[in-house]
């Protein structure tokens, strides 16, 4: 059995949930993991933010538009008025428990709430579409096996016993139909695996029922080796090392988010990234045996800030590394990129939330500078030390871009370079001719 996930933009229209339909019936028996109709989740944000700000009229109105949404895709989607029927009764259900909550002022809890109707509503059109075309479909709600741990982190074992029973229960199902996304937590309320939830849900259920493979479906043919919004001719990168994986998907690679990757990693799960417009490409295969002497691909992450800290004490001054990170530690901000040297540290990062109160507690280490609209580069591919000449390719490419800072050997299969935002178009295609050709 395989695990197949499909992102929003893969059930955003009718079409697109009867191709989808097509693809998974003729693929024998697989659990289907289905995120929200695209643009869903972010309406149901600005029903959220309108009840925060106590506007139950406005919140009312975008509702009411959703609804009407909704109303059409079920008048395309079926044939016969019983599935549609059945489709209208699921949905309504889902658009009473949203309106239910606006008696009160908006909690977290009823936010989460509203937030999980999105794969809710997706899930039940996908199923009675299925049952109206003859497919034996039985659904695994994501309530009765997904759970997070008072920390926060999936309850594997939790997960592991409560769908294989589910499988078990329906065991004489032709398919198995699943929400992405939404989770119960520790106490029992309905909560959500965040960012990248429904390629993490697909990656847990994989290990949980220690799947054959978890295809990843979205509108992209796999993990291209530059980002093609910025760079012509980019093409998909064949096979990838976890790690690879891993780290295109911190530093920018959008297709994929990187929790996903961590259980499949540890549980030696292949993931495979698929395109629904075109279901006959080959994607990119991730898992842990990667072909190694090559350089894969090239990321960019945006909204990087550098801050410099300078202090002439710092030479052989014991502690000084450890106050600098307790820093950004007291204020939960995590730093992407290091470099030192003996009178100074550079580091960066991404969140500005509490800058100004880091800027200041560091000044009172050394003389601090910051460095705003910076972007990191990352090129990532077997850069082991032994492989002479990697780095040095990478180096050239960017001979003329200023580079403020660079990374190389804290990973063996990243270096990565902070350029200007301005630079960065520049700093991706020059990589590109000089790296792929």
């Amino acid at each position: 059995m395989k695990v197949l996930k499909f992102g929003g933009t893969s059930v955003g229209t009718p079409e697109r949930i009867k191709a989808v339909a097509r693809l998974i019936v003729d693929r024998g028996c697989n659990l289907i993991v289905l995120s929200a109709m695209s643009g869903t989740t972010n309406t149901l944000v600005s029903v959220t933010g309108c009840l925060y700000g106590n506007d139950t009229h406005s919140a009312g109105d975008i509702v009411d538009a959703l609804r009407r949404k909704y109303a059409e895709v079920i008048d395309q989607l079926y044939t016969t008025p019983e599935a549609a029927a059945d489709a209208r009764r699921s949905l309504e259900e889902c658009f009473a428990t949203i309106t239910s909550l606006f008696a009160e002022p908006l909690d977290e809890r009823g936010e989460k709430r509203i937030l999980a109707q999105g794969e809710l509503m997706s899930t039940a059109l996908m199923f009675h579409y299925l049952k109206e075309i003859g497919c034996n479909v039985a659904m695994l709600p994501a309530l009765e096996y997904m759970r997070v741990d008072a920390n926060e982190e999936p309850d594997t074992y939790y997960i592991k016993s409560h769908l294989n029973r589910l499988l078990r229960e329906y065991s004489g199902a032709d398919l198995y139909l699943t929400q992405g996304y939404i989770c119960l937590n520790a106490r029992g309320e309905i909560d959500n695996l965040r960012r990248g939830g429904s390629d993490y849900t697909a990656s847990l259920a994989g290990c949980a029922i220690g799947a054959e493979e978890v295809e990843i479906w979205t509108d992209i043919d796999g993990m291209h080796n530059n980002d093609p919004r910025f760079v012509p001719n980019t093409r998909p990168v064949d096979e990838l090392h976890f790690e690879e994986a891993a780290e295109l998907a911190y530093f920018g690679a959008k297709i994929l988010h990187p929790t996903c990757i961590l259980p499949a990693r540890q549980n030696n799960l292949p993931v495979r990234l698929l395109n629904t417009m075109q279901p006959e490409a080959k994607g990119t295969l991730i898992y842990n045996t990667p072909k190694t002497h090559t350089i894969k691909a090239v990321a960019a992450k945006d909204n990087i800030t550098a801050i410099k800290i300078k202090s002439g004490r710092m030479l052989l001054a014991h502690g000084f590394m450890r106050k600098v990170f307790e820093v950004f530690d007291n204020y939960r901000t995590s730093v992407d990129m290091v470099a030192t040297s003996e009178v100074g540290v550079s580091v960066t990062v991404d969140n500005q939330r509490y800058l100004e109160n880091i800027v200041d507690d560091l000044s009172k280490l050394g003389t601090v500078t910051v460095d705003r609209d910076m972007v990191i580069i990352c090129v990532v591919g077997d850069l082991e030390w032994q492989n002479c000449g990697f780095e040095s390719r990478a180096l050239d490419a960017l001979r003329d871009v200023p580079v403020r800072m660079i990374s190389y050997g804290g990973s063996n299969f990243n270096i990565s370079f902070l350029v200007r935002k301005d630079d960065k178009v520049r700093a991706l295609n020059q990589l590109s001719r000089h790296l792929f050709g």
